[in-house]
């Protein structure tokens, strides 16, 4: 019986966590086999069947996106490919951003949420909390998000096909608040291909939210 197809996951490798994202890839055991490039390039981009942007600053990812002659690469990339954005992989993906810096925030778009960069602030302001997560392996079992200048979901466009995959309780909000289904609540949510996680799930040897971007976004996409 012939082999499946090989997936080609890149991982945007210009600042940030990169090295842990490929870590999670590498770790996967899953029926079809997946490759891992480091981007660094447009020529890397064009090697690679989806892609993820890691935590790290935005701004500053973007800059470098920009002098590596990355950036509109990288925005027709995410017109036509699943790409999963964690924290500040996750402001790129956004349409919109809020408490950007005063030169402003290069996005790459893709995704139908405005979001606050540092929603819970500095450093400091760093958790960690258990998520509830029903469409990954072993939902049963809660994943440690880890929340580090996170930022926050402040509006969902309506109109759009956005599925909510994972909630914070509201009195872990920076403003504590009632509504359950405030968008402020939201740490991870997909939109058709995309995938978009305010936390670093890279960061936790839980490689589940790995397996379920390659297996949910990433084989629908590669033939058999």
């Amino acid at each position: 019986m012939p082999e499946a197809p090989e997936a080609t996951i890149g991982i945007l490798a210009l600042q940030g966590a990169f090295a842990e994202h490929q870590t999670r890839l590498q770790n996967l055991r899953l029926k079809r086999r997946i490759i891992t490039v480091l981007v660094k390039g447009p020529e890397d981009l064009l090697l690679c069947d989806a892609l993820i942007i890691p935590g790290g600053e935005s701004t500053t990812i973007a800059l470098l996106a920009r002098l590596s002659g990355l950036l509109e690469p990288l925005k027709e990339f995410v017109r036509k490919k699943p790409v999963w954005g964690t924290c500040a992989g996750a402001i790129l993906l956004s349409q919109s951003v809020t408490n950007a810096k005063k030169d402003g925030q290069e996005l790459l778009g893709g995704v139908s949420v405005d979001i606050a960069r540092n929603g819970w602030g500095s450093q400091v302001e760093s958790f960690e909390a258990p998520l509830s997560v029903t469409d990954l392996p072993d939902p049963s079992v809660p994943f440690m998000g880890i929340f580090i200048r996170a930022p926050v979901v402040l509006g969902v466009s309506p109109e759009a096909p956005i599925q909510v995959i994972a909630r914070l309780p509201p009195h872990l909000l920076p403003e504590p608040i009632e509504d359950d289904n405030d968008p402020r609540t939201i740490v991870a949510l997909r939109q058709g291909l995309h995938l978009l996680t305010t936390f670093h799930p890279e960061l936790t040897k839980d490689d589940r939210f790995h397996d379920y971007f390659a297996r949910k976004c990433v084989f629908p996409t590669v033939p058999m």
